[in-house]
Parts: structure tokens; sequence; C-alpha cells
């Protein structure tokens, strides 16, 4: 079995070094599909790297790859969707700015979101 695992090992820093096996690589992809694919904020994505044990710094460098515009319309639409699942609810408000936090997007980022889509929602009804 020693065997196996000397060839697993060499196989591995092969990998390692020709950048096939790289944690910043990871990261990267990993915050760029969850941003794109899921609809994750930042401090969700920080947190699943996090528990992988990647490094602070590769996440930084791994949450510079989000592309902010885009992940912007996607809470945007998300928070959108949302809001249509609780018409009537009176307290629809809190459970939609709870809701876009448990996405992991800052609170910064959610109030004027969640006002232009309640403000929209009025204006709507008032026509």
């Amino acid at each position: 079995m020693d065997g196996g695992r000397a060839a697993a090992e060499e196989i591995l820093a092969s990998l390692m070094a020709d950048g096939f096996v790289d944690d910043s690589r990871y990261a990267a992809a990993f915050a760029r599909e969850k941003s794109s694919l899921t609809g994750w904020g930042p401090a969700k994505i920080r947190y699943a790297l996090m528990m992988k044990g990647i490094p602070r710094e590769i996440i930084t460098g791994a949450l510079e790859e989000i592309d902010r515009d885009a992940a912007s319309a996607r809470l945007e639409k998300l928070a959108a969707a949302k809001y249509r699942t609780l018409a009537g609810d009176p307290y629809a408000k809190f459970k939609l700015i709870k809701y876009a936090l448990s996405r992991g997007y800052d609170y910064s980022e959610v109030e004027p979101v969640v006002e232009r889509i309640l403000t929209h929602s009025l204006s709507e009804e008032n026509q």
C-alpha cells in the first residue's frame, strides 16, 4: 500500500506544480460560480470558503473576481421574486431584508434594493 500512497503524492505534487491544484484558482472559481449561478452574496461565499480551510488572503482575492454589477442585478432579481411570494404580508419588508441577508449580502447593499422594490410596488398599486 505504501507504493500507492507514494504514487498518489507524486501525482498530487505534479498537479500542484502545474497549477491544477491551487487554492487561489479554486477559490476564484468557487466565488464566481456561487455568485453567478446560485446568487450568493460575498458574506456567504466568504464563510463557505473559510469552512473549506481557504486562507483569508486568498478569499479576499477570490471575492474581488466577482462582477459587482452583475451581483447587484442578481440581488435585485432575487429580492423582487421573493417579494412576490410575500404579497399582502404585513412583515414583507422585514422578511425581504432577512432573506437577502441570508443570501450573503451586506445590509448596505440590501437596504436600497428593498426600498426600490417596495417603492416600485407601491407606485404600481396606486396606478
